[in-house]
This record gives structure tokens, C-alpha cells and sequence, in this order.
């Protein structure tokens, strides 16, 4: 079983931008974590982290019809804008789960909106890095259920 984890734009920057919105964990050790998470599940994940939309998008398509359980999305800057982003989840095959590390609806205003969350199965937020573990184990956990059915 595979899941793609991607990570938007200025998420590179993890450990250095913000910490105290964003705190001290780097993206390196976001995907690291999420790799030992997956030997535990028995599962593979492949981490990808773009600043540009379009890239996102190439891979999204990419992935449709390769047999992926799930894919852990964090959109970073693309969540109020990323209109091409919303539509490229609503054109693949398997379930996508929008991660943010903050609530944004603790945060500024004009944050609040998720034009991506319309388009996703799931929404974790406001738990830091271990959001991203939450919605690898909820992906995991909906494609075994789903094996059990098929």
C-alpha cells in the first residue's frame, strides 16, 4: 500500500519560518517521522514538497490510476488560491486528507477559507507536525477497510 505526502509552497522553510505558529520541527523530520510511522503500518509513503502549483498538480495527475491508497496533503500557501490544486483532487482516484499545522481559524481572517477542503475526504489541523501522522494512520486505516469490503 502506498501514500503520497505532499507538502506546498514555503513548507520547505519548516523549523526556520514562524516557530511559534509553525514550531521547530523541520520538514525533514516530518518526513522522516512519517517514514518510521509507515514501517509501523506496513506501508510506503513517498514525500514531495513543491513551492510551485503547477508541479503539485503534475504529480497529482500523475499518481490517478496507479493504485495509491491515499495521498496527506498540506497545501501551505495554495490553501486560499490553489484553484488548480482543488480541481486536480477532484480528478484522481484515490482519497486526499488536507494537513495544516496551525487552525487557521485561529489565525487571521482571511485564512479561515480552505478553497482546497471542498475537494478532500478529510481536514486535520491545528495539531502541529502530528497532524500529518493522524491523517497517515486515518488513510491507512479507510484503505484496509476498504480491502475488507472489496
Amino acid at each position: 500500500m502506498n501514500i503520497l505526502v505532499i507538502h506546498g509552497p514555503n513548507l520547505n522553510m519548516l523549523g526556520i519560518r514562524e516557530p511559534q505558529v509553525y514550531g521547530t520541527t523541520t520538514l525533514a523530520e516530518i518526513d522522516e517521522r512519517l517514514r518510521e510511522l509507515a514501517d509501523e503500518l506496513g506501508v510506503e509513503v513517498e514525500c514531495f514538497q513543491s513551492n510551485h502549483e503547477g508541479a503539485i498538480v503534475d504529480l497529482l495527475h500523475e499518481r490517478h490510476g496507479s493504485g495509491l491508497a491515499g495521498c496527506v496533503l498540506n497545501p501551505g500557501g495554495l490553501t486560499q488560491y490553489g484553484v488548480s490544486v482543488h480541481d486536480a483532487i477532484k480528478a484522481v482516484d484515490f482519497p486526499v486528507v488536507e494537513v495544516h499545522l496551525s487552525n487557521l481559524h485561529a489565525r487571521e481572517l482571511w485564512r479561515a477559507h480552505s478553497i482546497i477542503s471542498p475537494a478532500v475526504l478529510g481536514l486535520v489541523q491545528g495539531l502541529g507536525w502530528r497532524g500529518y501522522e493522524a491523517a497517515l494512520r486515518a488513510l491507512v486505516g479507510l484503505a484496509r477497510e476498504r480491502e475488507d469490503f472489496a
